[in-house]
């Protein structure tokens, strides 16, 4: 999504405008799994390269767009249902509707687990809603030894009201993992990892409502940024994370029976 150079911007209408555009067209995507209200998408690359565009969509009955919305966005409530996750926090804030987090990812073992530092930009509008990311550099967070620090190109979802307390979400995302993965990961990715990602946000999506209402449930700063308290971070901060100045790592030796029975899970 960065538009070359090293300028960090915050998202514009048009970014949002072609995120959406992307989530919606079928054109150029090739349907990899579709299965029990789930599709994934790949798109353009060669299966070897490891630098995929996923897309995937779910329908989610009884979950209304904006509680979706408020499930992605509330780190607190995302260590109930995000089990991949190792730890996640907000850095700070650029306006009322961008800030700078961290994310750290546990992958299938035995791949190295990655994190990433992103700007992130949302847009409510009207019945609809889009949150959507790309990896920044930031002076006090720079890449960890025990991680491989991988870039997000574009990563995002588009969550649309479908009819009375129920929606649509789509999850797009295009990341360079810093490594060189064997294919079985390609395609593990598209067939296992993206279908089971999607059911748990929509479960997520109807526990929420409960959890809510016994967690701060006044506390929504992203839709009241008046409650924001994060520290305001400058753009003059920030750099466009550049896949090439990261270190490389060859995985592509691994073989899928070393995955721990966990990662088999569904």
């Amino acid at each position: 999504m960065s538009r070359g150079g090293d300028m960090v911007y915050i998202p514009d209408d048009s970014d949002f405008s072609s995120f959406r555009d992307q989530c919606e067209s079928l054109e150029g995507w090739h349907c990899r799994y579709n299965k029990a209200g789930v599709t994934v998408w790949s798109q353009g690359q060669e299966e070897s390269c490891t630098v995929q565009k996923i897309k995937t969509r779910i329908s989610c009955k009884d979950v209304p767009a904006e509680t979706l919305y408020d499930v992605l966005h509330d780190t607190r409530y995302r260590k109930k249902w995000d089990s991949n996750m190792i730890e996640t926090y907000d850095i700070g804030r650029l306006t009322v509707n961008a800030d700078v987090g961290y994310y750290s990812w546990k992958c299938p073992s035995p791949l190295k687990n990655r994190d990433f530092v992103t700007l992130r930009s949302w847009l409510p509008l009207g019945n609809d809603y889009m949150i959507i990311n790309y990896s920044v550099k930031h002076p006090k967070y720079p890449p960890r030894k025990d991680f491989v620090r991988a870039v997000s190109l574009q990563t995002g979802y588009l969550i649309k009201a479908n009819g009375a307390g129920a929606c649509i979400l789509y999850y797009l995302t295009q990341v360079d993992p810093r490594g060189s993965l064997p294919k079985w990961v390609v395609n593990r990715v598209s067939q296992f990892v993206a279908p089971k990602a999607m059911k748990k946000i929509y479960k997520a999506g109807l526990k929420y409502p409960e959890w809510k209402r016994k967690h701060d449930p006044g506390y929504k700063p992203w839709v009241y940024p008046e409650q924001n308290t994060l520290p305001s971070v400058s753009l003059a901060e920030l750099s466009v994370q550049h896949a090439d100045s990261l270190e490389n790592i060859d995985e592509t030796g691994l073989t899928e029976d070393h995955l721990s029975t966990s990662d088999h899970e569904a």
